[in-house]
């Protein structure tokens, strides 16, 4: 028989998950249900599109509902699921064009529903100029607002924020950053790091309005937005870009599988929630977090392909466990390559952990080559058994792949010991005898 599997949601969870069930499974009968009007968009590529590194932001497509057609996949784009019923094993949508609903039968159900922005609920969201930043359908408005802006605000100094604030201010605009934390970055990088990036901002002639709460929004007669209210301040802008975050988009499923207080599916190592054939995978779930042993909400892209991945893996039966995340990142902010995995110190501290940190301010390479730039590593690690639970890497050089390697070592639960006598080759152009990353071993140690 026929194994009837329906997918809802296709962005990067979604199209990892029937790309490879396709291929795993060809005589399964998928059926696809996306609400947009496209599929695998890589929103984290928007910044890049406003600022003119990326000319096309078709390019930030990698599948269409042509490419899953090809592999026999039945893609249903503008549907929009209303209803999930996990027991009788059927969900009901509609088609947004015609306003037919459908009532589908499924044998296997994939829930890759990813996540929606953060929309807060205050006076003078309904202006325009206000816009969020996630699809292609953002990028576009973001793109087309901003030619004509001239004070842009951008609201939250997470990844999104900081990268856009690059782009708009590169594009001559006048900018400001606002955030409710006393710092950007926050949930990234410890104050070593973020005061350097801070201070690169201020040089550009980016205005940090830090520590304070937006409360509302003024508009002028037309109802477009003019100025950002805030506890401390008022901020004038024509444009304002709301990146404070993300919830799960998991409405869907509430009362019939288990889930976080905020919405997010938990899943099992194998990617199944807590009902049968039910199997959830990228930012519509909690991930399980090695540094702390507990499911976290981490929205990331690199997390939903991995996870959408082993949906496809594991769902006629459990083959490949999921290793679980470090929430590892990287950033490029003008010449400087930043990137981090795991905990902050900060974060281990507010978690009740007992941690110390060793930070490293050294030259990548020996100062007799004919070059050589600075660099910052941070290892945070427990006290008492040395374990690694984060790490932090800034320098004109790019070297973000350390960091790379030393989420392996957190996710190996490895401590600082060990790190001391990994085996790192050493030559002059690279780096010097003892590796940066022994150097923190040894330092530690």
């Amino acid at each position: 028989m026929t194994t009837k599997i329906a997918v809802i949601g296709c962005t990067h969870a979604g199209t990892a998950a029937i790309t490879n069930m396709a291929r795993l499974y060809p005589e399964a009968e998928i059926t696809v249900f996306e609400r947009n009007d496209n599929i695998s968009f890589l929103s984290c590529g928007i910044a890049l599109h406003v600022g003119g590194v990326v000319k096309k932001a078709e390019e930030l497509f990698y599948s269409s509902p042509e490419q899953l057609a090809e592999l026999g996949v039945t893609t249903l784009m503008r549907h929009d699921v209303l209803a999930v019923d996990s027991d009788a094993k059927t969900l009901r949508a509609r088609n947004l064009v015609t306003g037919d609903e459908v009532i589908h039968s499924f044998d296997k159900l994939v829930v890759t529903t990813g996540s929606w922005p953060i929309i807060p609920d205050m006076p003078g969201m309904n202006l325009d100029n206000l816009l969020l930043c996630k699809n292609y359908h953002h990028a576009q408005t973001i793109i087309e607002k901003a030619e004509h802006a001239e004070h842009i605000a951008v609201i939250g100094a997470g990844y999104i924020g900081i990268e856009l604030v690059e782009a708009f201010e590169m594009k001559g605009k006048k900018v400001t950053l606002i955030d409710n934390m006393d710092r950007i970055l926050f949930k990234y990088l410890d104050r070593e790091f973020t005061d350097a990036t801070e201070d690169m901002l201020r040089l550009k002639g980016v205005q940090l309005a830090l520590g304070q709460t937006v409360t509302s929004f003024l508009g002028n007669e037309r109802d477009e937005v003019t100025t950002v209210v805030t506890d401390k301040s008022q901020i004038e802008a024509d444009l304002v870009v709301l990146c404070i975050g993300f919830r799960p988009n998991t409405e869907l499923l509430k009362g019939q599988v288990d889930m976080l207080p905020n919405g997010a599916i938990l899943v099992d190592e194998y990617m199944r929630t807590s009902k049968p054939d039910i199997f959830a995978a990228g930012d519509s779930c909690a991930v399980h977090y090695n540094p702390t042993g507990q499911h976290a909400y981490i929205p990331l892209a690199t997390n939903a392909v991995r996870m959408g991945t082993l949906v496809a893996r594991n769902l006629m039966e459990p083959t490949v466990k999921y290793l679980g995340t470090q929430g590892t990142s990287g950033l490029k902010l003008y010449d400087a390559n930043i990137a981090s995995t795991g905990m902050t110190e900060t974060a281990a501290l507010a978690a009740g952990m007992n941690v110390k940190s060793i930070t490293i301010e050294d030259n990548y390479r020996p100062e007799f080559m004919p070059t050589y730039e600075p660099v910052t590593l941070k290892v945070v690690y427990e006290a008492e058994t040395g374990r690694i639970v984060g790490a932090q890497v800034m320098s004109k050089i790019d070297l973000t792949q350390s960091i790379n390697t030393l989420s392996v070592c957190i996710q190996n639960g490895m401590t600082m010991d060990q790190l001391s006598f990994v085996d790192f080759f050493f030559h002059p152009h690279y780096n010097k005898p003892w590796n940066l990353l022994n150097q923190a071993g040894l330092q530690a140690v």
